[in-house]
């Protein structure tokens, strides 16, 4: 029930303080200079208390940006250890641009301007950003909004819901030709670095990422049933990596030679407790096979492609690459056609054989 008193002050101005007590919830007040002001805001403040919506929007208004960037990564980021770096800088650019509004104030028409401005801004290379960068960048901030609706209560609603990402450039499928791979392999070989060949071998035998490889540890190989035990990947869930053929029997060998001093497989020359670093040694070995447009992480490219043109299905590369779902494979899907054909090749002839 909402109440009105009218008060004078001494030059003879009134104003309107309006009360709202509703049983089960605090009063609510406020002051107007004008009695139909005094009046929509009693009414429009009554039903909201009703409809579960008043104490969302008045939380809204009371934190900023800012406060809510700054309990996400206090309270959140420390989950994401793996994440909490990148997005923890994702999260600051928003807060510089933004982080003074309320979060009351923040509507899907600002965010909108600040990813455009995002997009057409430089990378820290002097590069534009990507529209990947860009998703990734407002997936964090829709992270934060989602915290913030669903577990502190400080909004009603996420103004990323009405706002667009970016579309992303299709999923890059970079690998070795026949004849790349065995000039590059040469080059390995005959690298200055004693481990570049075998990290190479490795790495396209098993699809692992380049942070899965360098920071294994000889507790997690088992040589004799040949596979390795990954605690530590992207999607947070531990992997079993087959090995087989020349990765293993290498592995094998560099087993033979293993260092005592730690438990990494490969070890720093300089920080026994760091992997090495092979970014000379593997850009030095692509120029020497002239091979160009081509990175470390497309080795799991290789690693894929190589699978789906031998008829592996679409399935089994993600489980070989540790992926939880076929979105992130299907980009090789093209190159199984063969595959795919003899599948439905065989249909046919079982179906339609006496025909």
């Amino acid at each position: 029930m909402a109440t009105i008193e009218t008060r004078t002050s001494d030059n003879g101005e009134k104003s309107y303080r309006v009360k709202v007590r509703l049983k089960g919830y605090p009063a609510q007040s406020a002051t107007f200079d004008r009695l139909t002001d005094a009046k929509k805001w009693a009414s429009a403040t009554e039903s909201a208390i009703r409809e579960g919506r008043h104490f969302k929007t008045a939380e809204a208004k009371k934190h900023t940006m800012a406060e809510m960037v700054d309990r996400y990564i206090k309270d959140v980021l420390p989950t994401k250890p793996k994440q909490a770096k990148k997005q923890q800088q994702q999260l600051e650019w928003w807060k510089v641009k933004i982080g003074a509004y309320a979060l009351a104030d923040v509507t899907p028409a600002m965010i909108v301007q600040y990813r455009d401005e995002l997009a057409s801004g430089e990378t820290y290379r002097g590069g534009q950003r990507s529209p990947a960068t860009v998703v990734r960048y407002m997936a964090a901030l829709s992270h934060a909004f989602t915290i913030a609706v669903n577990e502190w209560q400080w909004l009603e609603d996420s103004p990323m819901r009405k706002v667009k990402k970016p579309k992303e450039s299709r999923g890059r499928v970079r690998f070795l030709d026949d004849g790349e791979r065995e000039r590059f392999l040469s080059a390995c070989q005959q690298s200055s670095n004693q481990w570049l060949y075998l990290c190479v071998i490795l790495a396209l035998s098993t699809g692992m990422r380049q942070g899965e490889l360098m920071g294994l540890k000889w507790q997690d190989v088992n040589l004799k049933d040949g596979f390795i035990i990954l605690h530590e990947t992207k999607n947070g869930e531990r992997r079993r990596v087959p090995l087989a053929g020349h990765g293993l029997e290498l592995l094998r060998e560099h087993a033979k030679v293993r260092r005592l001093d730690t438990d990494l497989l490969f070890p720093g020359n300089i920080h026994k407790d760091k992997p090495i670093d092979l970014r000379k040694p593997f850009e030095n070995a692509l120029k020497a096979a002239e091979i160009c447009d081509f990175h470390w992480h497309d080795l799991r490219h290789c690693t894929a492609s190589y699978l789906a043109m031998n008829g592996a299905s679409l399935a089994e590369i993600a489980e070989v690459l540790g992926h939880k779902t076929l979105a992130m494979v299907k980009r090789y899907a093209h190159l199984s056609d063969g595959h795919v054909s003899n599948v439905v090749a065989s249909m046919n002839a079982k179906i339609f054989g006496g025909v």
